[in-house]
C-alpha cells in the first residue's frame, strides 16, 4: 500500500497521545498519581490531547475531498473508522470532564466515583487504539494487516510510546520516577516483542496467482494461468494497493526501525536508570523511538499488498 504521511503521523502521534493519557488515568485509578502536584498532571494531560488532536487532524490530509470526512461517522455498527471517529469526538467531552473533576478535588469526597471514572477514561483510551488498529486489521484483502497482531501492536506501541513521554515529564518536574522506571522497560520489551512476532507472522505469503484465479472462475479440476494483466502501464489500483518497494530498502527500513524504535531506546532508558543520570538522555530516548515508529509504521504500510496485485501480474501477496 502506498504510504500517505499524514495517516504515518496520525497513528504514530495519536497511539502515543491515547497511550500517554491511559497511563495517567491508570495511575490515578491506582491512587498512585494523585502523589503528583497538579500542575504536572495538567501538563502530561496537556501533552497527551495535544498529541492525538494533532494526529486527528492530520488524519483527514490524505482525504481526496476532505469536507465529506463526515461521512467517516455513519457506519458506527459496521465499520471500524467509525467507531474510532465517534469515540475519538465522544472522548473530548469525557476528559474535559474527568480534568475539571481533578482541578476542584471533587476525588476527595466521592472517591469510589473517581477511580470508576478514572478506568473508565483509560479503558476508553485503550478501545480507541484497539479501534485504530482494526481499521487495518479488519481487511482481509491485505494479509498483512489481516492479522490479531496488528491491533496488538498499535495498542503495545501507544503505551510503550506514553510510558517514555510520562517518564520525561515526571523527571522534568522532580516526580520520583523509581516506582515507574521498571513499568517503562517492562513495556518496551513488551512492545518489542509484539512487533517481532507480528513480522513472524506476516513472513509467509498466504494467497498466489494459481489458488486466486481458480477461486475466481470456480475451477477445482485443473489450473488456470493468468497470461495477460490487461493493461500497459500503472493505473490507480497498481500505484495505491500496489505500492513497489526494493526488497533491500525493506530490510534496511526494518533493521532502522528496529534499532531506533525499541533497541536504542530500551539502551539510552537504562543507562539513565543504572548509569548515568540525565533529561538529556530521556529526550533522546523520545526523539529515537518516534523517528523508529515512523519507520516501522511507513514499513506497515509499504509492504502491504491487497490481492488486486495478483490481478496485475504479481505471483504472490
Amino acid at each position: 500500500m502506498h504510504p500517505a504521511f499524514s495517516v504515518i503521523f496520525f497513528t504514530v502521534t495519536s497511539g502515543a497521545g491515547y497511550g500517554l493519557i491511559s497511563l495517567l488515568s491508570l495511575l490515578n485509578f491506582l491512587n498512585l498519581g494523585m502523589l503528583l502536584d497538579k500542575n504536572t498532571f495538567f501538563i502530561t494531560a496537556g501533552v497527551a490531547i495535544a498529541l492525538f488532536t494533532m494526529g486527528l487532524i492530520s488524519s483527514t490530509f490524505h482525504l481526496a475531498n476532505p469536507k465529506n470526512a463526515w461521512r467517516a461517522f455513519m457506519r458506527f455498527r459496521t465499520s471500524w473508522l467509525a467507531r474510532e471517529g465517534l469515540l475519538a469526538i465522544i472522548f473530548y467531552p469525557l476528559i474535559i470532564l474527568y480534568l475539571f473533576l481533578i482541578y476542584i478535588d471533587f476525588q476527595i469526597d466521592q472517591y469510589f466515583f473517581m477511580q470508576a471514572y478514572s478506568f473508565f477514561i483509560f479503558l476508553v483510551s485503550i478501545i480507541i487504539i484497539h479501534c485504530t488498529g482494526m481499521i487495518y486489521a479488519c481487511l482481509k484483502t491485505i494479509p498483512q494487516w489481516n492479522t490479531f497482531w496488528t491491533p496488538i501492536n498499535y495498542i503495545t506501541i501507544g503505551i510503550f510510546l506514553g510510558s517514555l513521554i510520562l517518564f520525561f515529564i515526571f523527571y522534568l518536574n522532580g516526580v520520583d520516577v523509581d516506582p515507574y522506571k521498571y513499568y517503562l522497560l517492562s513495556a518496551i520489551v513488551l512492545s518489542f516483542f509484539t512487533k517481532m512476532s507480528y513480522y513472524f507472522s506476516i513472513k509467509k505469503h498466504t494467497h498466489n496467482i494459481r489458488q486466486a484465479t481458480n477461486a475466481a472462475i470456480k475451477l477445482k479440476s485443473t489450473n488456470v494461468r493468468l497470461l495477460d494483466v490487461g493493461h500497459t502501464g500503472g493505473t490507480f489500483l497498481t500505484d495505491e494497493f500496489g505500492y513497489k518497494v526494493a526488497e533491500k530498502k525493506l530490510l534496511r527500513v526494518k533493521l532502522f526501525s528496529i534499532f531506533f524504535g525499541f533497541l536504542a531506546p530500551f539502551a539510552l532508558i537504562y543507562t539513565h536508570i543504572f548509569l548515568f543520570e540525565s533529561i538529556i538522555i530521556c529526550f533522546i530516548a523520545i526523539c529515537f523511538a518516534f523517528l523508529g515508529m515512523v519507520a516501522e509504521r511507513w514499513l506497515f504500510f509499504a509492504q502491504a499488498k491487497h490481492v488486486v496485485n495478483l490481478y496485475h501480474g504479481a505471483q504472490n501477496v
